[in-house]
């Protein structure tokens, strides 16, 4: 069975998809490749942020619950989501832009000998800048070229995901028994895995914490996150897999822009393997990725109805 490629794209939870909207687009410089809904939930909005052509492995996703509350970090979540620059430099300009736009963060450091930027936004999601300067691996995105970012300084992709979790050992376990991950170092209280060609786009830092509160899903948490696979002749292999360690799973989801598999690892955590595609442009073209409402063909014939439910957000991007 072909090993998994790397990280596919994270999926969290926002308490303003407008806000997040402007976050996302404005600040960090990503672009709304696909405004829909919750397929599980037409009520609530889904949308994905990832480079210039939304290439798998770029692509941070939000939901927006109406009346969810604040959810809360701790014990057995996915904490934060890193995103990868070019080069160390690029953190220096993101420090500074950061402070420009008031947006929380904290000091350049290294983990792993490579230098991060932690931030949050305005919910508390955790995220940090990774340079990519000197590392090998999983292949970067494209930078959007009409966003606000110059090209050498934009986001190209998703970095690790930090696993924040009790019983270590029994994490390290998973990693390697079912989803065939590599550990490749270890410091202080995380360890580093890694999988497919490697990388920043291929990795997952497991994180000690016995000391907090169990993690409450809510705004400001990550819902999960999701791996990558070529096609969804792999996907039944990982589906066989899942069944022959006994691992409960959703089975085979068409979400249509990628074919999906959902499971719930012992620990609560919700991982999802998808497929690199089809991609956002089955259904809308370069140009106006992101402006109209995406539906599904599966949700199409219900589109009145959506539109009606769900409230209007102005997502053609016009610079600042």
């Amino acid at each position: 069975m072909k090993q998994l490629k790397g990280i596919h794209h994270v999926t969290a939870i926002t308490s303003d998809a407008e806000k997040i909207y402007e976050f996302f687009t404005h600040i960090l410089g990503l672009r709304l490749v696909k405004k829909t809904v919750n397929q599980d939930d037409i009520h609530t909005y889904h949308l994905f942020f990832a480079d210039d052509i939304g290439s798998a492995g770029t692509d941070m996703t939000f939901f927006d619950f109406p009346g969810i509350s604040k959810g809360r970090h701790g014990r057995n979540e996915i904490q934060r989501t890193y995103f990868r620059v070019q080069s160390d430099a690029a953190l220096l300009y993101w420090k500074k832009r950061f402070e420009t736009h008031h947006v929380e963060h904290e000091d350049i450091v290294k983990q792993f000998g490579v230098n991060v930027l932690p931030f949050e936004d305005f919910d508390g999601q955790l995220y940090a800048l990774i340079s990519d300067e000197g590392q090998s691996g999983v292949a970067a995105g494209t930078p959007w070229e009409e966003g606000p970012i110059e090209v050498e300084k934009a986001i190209v992709g998703l970095g690790p995901v930090v696993l924040n979790v009790s019983q270590v050992d029994h994490m390290e376990e998973i990693l390697k028994q079912v989803y065939e991950m590599n550990l490749i170092q270890k410091e202080d209280h995380m360890s580093l895995f890694e999988m497919g060609e490697g990388g920043n786009g291929a990795r997952v830092i497991i994180q000690k914490n016995e000391d907090e509160l169990g993690a409450i899903n809510g705004y400001g948490t990550v819902h999960h996150v999701a791996f990558r696979v070529d096609n969804t002749e792999q996907l039944y292999e990982w589906i066989n897999r899942y069944n022959e360690v006994g691992l409960p799973n959703s089975g085979y989801v068409d979400r249509f822009y990628f074919k999906s598999l959902y499971a719930r690892i012992p620990n609560g955590i919700l991982f999802e393997i998808a497929t690199d595609g089809p991609g956002f442009m089955e259904d809308e073209p370069y140009e106006t990725l992101g402006e109209t409402l995406s539906l599904p063909p599966k949700l199409e014939p219900n589109r009145q109805l959506i539109e009606s439910e769900v409230r209007h957000i102005d997502t053609i991007y016009k610079k600042k």
